[in-house]
């Protein structure tokens, strides 16, 4: 994994909220094909700098300043930017799933058809294949016209993970994915992300330390809106550079 050709680019990042300040001149790199896990203690900045690749904090009122550099152009400049484009290529994946109030199948063949593939067994193919992806196939294969509301929540967030990567998206960023999850669904996301980082960059928010062990190549630990380190996740779960990561590891503080 080498950040030399990164996926995103983040230089001088700082966000506020009125006169407070969320976010501290953060400069990070994400790698292509791997899973980031942003992690850190509670209230410490990790979703403000989820949401601000893909720029959602526009819908929160918050002053961004610095650079985001993402398909070679800088998301955070207005004039001439396709902010909803760039979304599709940089998708959202929420603490609690929101399926569309559409059948299973339509939930995702509605994604599909925003590519604009409008043949019938093309989509259906497409929603298979997306489905199979998000790992959620062989359990709704039979039910594909049932509302998403039968499903557990789990599956839900499988759901949305799938409609989600059926606009073919480069970049998967998850916020906290699995909070709402039981440890079977949370076992079978972890599965899908590990797959999926073979063709996709997945930017992923966690506070359980367990799961970023566990899945994370490479890290970006916060700390009150500043980022105290970031790399390689064996080399920080392993030897951390910084005291305060030393600490967060060890437990000392949640």
């Amino acid at each position: 994994m080498t950040t030399d050709n990164p996926v995103i680019k983040i230089s001088n990042l700082s966000v506020f909220a009125g006169k407070q300040q969320l976010l501290h001149d953060i400069s990070v790199k994400i790698p292509r094909g791997s899973i980031t896990v942003i992690m850190g203690p509670s209230g410490c900045g990790k979703t403000t700098l989820l949401r601000s690749l893909n720029r959602l904090t526009d819908t929160s009122g918050l002053k961004v300043k610095g650079e985001i550099i993402f398909q070679q152009r800088d998301t955070m400049k207005l004039r001439g930017y396709d902010v909803a484009a760039m979304r599709q290529q940089m998708g959202l994946l929420s603490q609690r799933p929101y399926p569309l109030p559409l059948s299973i199948f339509e939930n995702v063949a509605y994604a599909v058809r925003l590519k604009g593939v409008k043949a019938k067994a093309e989509v259906r193919n497409q929603v298979q294949h997306y489905l199979t992806l998000a790992c959620l196939w062989d359990e709704v294969k039979d039910r594909l016209y049932h509302s998403p509301g039968t499903l557990s929540i789990g599956q839900q967030q499988r759901l949305c993970l799938a409609r989600g990567l059926a606009v073919d998206p480069e970049v998967i960023l998850a916020d906290e994915p699995t909070s709402a999850l039981d440890p079977i669904s949370t076992q079978a996301i972890e599965q899908s992300f590990m797959q999926l980082k073979n063709d996709y960059t997945i930017v992923l928010v966690s506070h359980i330390l367990r799961q970023a062990k566990r899945i994370a190549d490479h890290v970006i630990f916060m700390y009150l809106g500043q980022m105290i380190e970031c790399g390689e996740a064996k080399q920080i779960f392993s030897d951390p550079n910084q005291e305060m990561t030393k600490k967060y590891l060890e437990g000392v503080f949640y």
